[in-house]
């Protein structure tokens, strides 16, 4: 209805996907008329969270609406067409679409007088740009706290789980293990690749499998003469190191079609991995960036309280203020700090290493392409 996968991509930031909001309004409405006719109001996880907090209908902000399927990511508006191909009086159902900054409402009288709290819900995103190419492979969403930028999100399933699958076939376990196997393997890995899903995957859309690939060659000739051959299993030190640089490769690859510049000026890693040395040496490897970690490795909940002291400073300012003012002059000496993880560029073949990774992205996604024409999902 609206000129196909890539023309919506355009024009709201992805692709539909059967987890975005607008295509699970349609089928609701298709199959459950009844139950879409008498609904109110429909909201997104964060703004129902948010309305609990309030005691009211709060507004979706703009950077989860760019989710939908339904908002200009351009006018940060709902389009019109949109909510005409997906359903009627689609418009009075959602509300209006607020800044990411705004603030939602006060804390409803409820949980003043309780003093019961909630968790805390943070969106995890993987880069930023201000020239964003939307594509079939990612998610373009306005950036919440600089509103001429955008964050380029790609989803996975298979991340942690699929490296402890691998942990435990080939590294007895063991995380100890596992990084030395990593660490015996020198970067490029030989030329093995690897494509490890042990879950059905979002990006590329390929089923439950192990593929495995020896690229004969990685000078700098044209793509199409460098060959690769198909293996069946690798020694545990290249499988691990496969798995690694594959899902960074893969992140890679896909973030530079959609618009991220590669290298980017550094890479800030968060979450449970980010305390492991070995894996942040490939990702500064593959990106060719220098890698920094917050004190904070599970920082999910410091970005919540960030996000909510942004919001009341713009409010008391009376108009959008950088995030930075949330915490200038202070950072050094609070969780927000960060420290140099893993530096890149400062040595002798960090840049042939980095041309020889961008030869080995390019092929892996050649061989990615031959596995979903041959498996995979067409959407």
């Amino acid at each position: 209805a609206l000129g196909g996968a890539l023309a919506l991509a355009r024009m709201t930031g992805c692709r539909a996907h059967e987890r975005c909001t607008g295509p699970q309004i349609r089928k609701m409405f298709q199959m459950r008329r009844g139950i879409y006719d008498g609904t109110e109001r429909i909201s997104l996880v964060s703004s129902f969270m948010a309305s609990l907090l309030i005691g009211g209908y709060a507004c979706i902000d703009q950077t989860d609406g760019a989710g939908m399927n339904l908002m200009d990511i351009e006018t940060r508006q709902l389009r019109q067409d949109a909510l005409e191909a997906t359903a009627p009086d689609l418009d009075v159902k959602i509300g209006k679409l607020a800044p990411a900054h705004a603030i939602a409402g006060t804390l409803a009288p409820y949980f003043v007088q309780s003093g019961q709290g909630t968790t805390p819900i943070a969106l995890q995103v993987f880069g930023v740009t201000d020239v964003p190419e939307p594509s079939l492979d990612g998610n373009i969403l306005p950036n919440p706290v600089d509103p001429s930028t955008y964050m380029v999100m790609l989803c996975y399933k298979n991340g942690s789980l699929t490296r402890e699958d691998i942990r435990d076939r080939y590294a007895e376990k063991s995380w100890d293990v596992f990084n030395n196997l990593l660490e015996q393997t020198d970067p490029l890995n030989g030329g093995k690749l690897g494509f490890y899903y042990k879950e059905h995957e979002i990006l590329p859309p390929l089923p439950v499998g192990f593929h495995r690939y020896i690229v004969d060659t990685l000078t700098s000739g044209p793509l199409a003469e460098t060959k690769e051959r198909q293996k069946d299993e690798f020694d545990p030190p290249s499988e691990v190191r496969a798995l690694i640089e594959g899902q960074f490769m893969s992140m890679r690859g896909h973030a530079e079609r959609c618009g991220l510049p590669v290298p980017p000026k550094r890479i800030i890693a968060t979450g449970g991995a980010s305390s492991n040395q070995a894996i942040l040496k490939t990702l500064a490897s593959v990106f060719g960036c220098p890698v920094y970690t917050v004190q904070r490795p599970d920082s999910a909940s410091l970005g919540a309280a960030l996000r909510a002291a942004h919001g009341w400073l713009c409010k008391k300012q009376g108009e959008f203020v950088p995030i930075s003012r949330v915490y200038s002059g202070g950072s050094d000496r609070t969780s927000l700090s960060m420290k140099l993880a893993v530096p890149f560029g400062g040595c002798e073949g960090d840049d042939e290493l980095l041309n020889k990774y961008t030869l080995l992205v390019e092929k892996r996604l050649e061989i990615e392409q031959k596995l979903v024409e041959r498996f995979g999902r067409v959407k």
